[in-house]
């Protein structure tokens, strides 16, 4: 019989939340699907809410993707947009600015920011492992200069507490891949840690479900959080699963052309066949018709430590 979870706490909303940069693989689908499973064994609703800030990279073909793929694996939301129409009229990143800038300026206004002009190739000189190393904390640079980003302040940070779905926590140094991390980008857009926290408050997300890869963008998220004040935020439950790997083990990834979920409906497989495959990337022993049936394998999909 396949593990429990400790208790069943209840939580009010979760969500899904994709970059409509490419067409969606394998991974993401079922990364969307536990988090299904997870929402209605919780009794949380769920949100569909589309990342589309960094407008270079996205584009309509990849949010049709997404209504497409959880239409094809019968991934319910509650809330959100349910077409290409309701999505630029109502619940595009681009009505939510405001609340970005709100963000930005609280932490301007309370010192927790400062300006960089380092270019990646500056960061890269600096640290062979791409980590930055603060260049431009003690320089002074005006906040309003051109080309700079502002990076937020993380040299008093120390250990980081993670709330889990069951209510244990869990201590984590604060990673050093997010030293000093972006939270405007040179071009005065709100970067994806910052605008994933105002958009969490905004909606009164409680239940985060994400990949294991993801665990430094939740350590940087509660640090922000924590800097803001947003105690709300600080009691949201994070559940980290563990990821699906190709056949050269690494992650399932958009950019480097993994078979999309757009492939296989287009060559007729069956949504009982791609959970099947879910399954066997898994390992997981008992067939699978569907995303209910992922619930009751939350200690096999969980990532080690959650």
């Amino acid at each position: 019989m396949p593990a429990q979870l400790p208790h069943t706490p209840a939580f009010t909303r979760t969500r899904l939340a994709p970059t409509p940069s490419g067409y969606l693989h394998l991974g993401n689908a079922f990364s969307f699907a536990l988090t299904a499973a997870l929402a209605r064994k919780y009794g949380a609703r769920i949100l569909l809410r589309i990342d589309d800030l960094d407008r270079e990279r996205c584009g309509l073909k990849y949010v049709q993707d997404i209504f497409d793929t959880l239409d094809y694996l019968e991934i319910p939301w509650d809330e959100g947009p349910r077409n290409i129409k309701e999505y630029r009229d109502s619940y595009s990143q681009a009505h939510r600015l405001h609340l970005y800038e709100t963000m930005l300026e609280e932490l301007r206004a309370a010192g927790h920011i400062y300006a960089c002009t380092c270019s990646r190739s500056d960061v890269a000189r600096e640290s062979a492992e791409g980590i930055y190393p603060g260049t431009c904390r003690i320089r002074n640079i005006p906040v309003n200069t051109r080309d700079a980003c502002w990076r937020l302040d993380t040299s008093r940070a120390g250990t980081v507490r993670v709330k889990m779905p069951g209510g244990q926590m869990r201590d984590s140094p604060f990673p050093a891949s997010m030293r000093d991390f972006v939270v405007r980008k040179k071009d005065g857009f709100p970067a994806y840690q910052l605008a994933s926290v105002a958009d969490d408050a905004h909606f009164s997300v409680d239940l985060v479900v994400r990949g294991e890869d993801l665990w430094p963008s939740t350590c940087a998220q509660l640090y922000l959080s924590s800097a803001l004040g947003k105690s709300a935020f600080g009691n949201t439950s994070f559940f980290h699963h563990r990821l699906l790997a190709g056949p050269d083990g690494k992650k399932l990834s958009k950019t480097a052309g993994d078979t999309t979920v757009r492939q296989l409906r287009k060559q007729g497989m069956k949504p009982a066949h791609v959970y099947s495959l879910m399954a066997g990337a898994l390992a997981i022993p008992e067939p699978l018709a569907g995303w209910p049936g992922l619930a009751g394998h939350m200690r096999a999909l969980s990532a080690p430590g959650n």
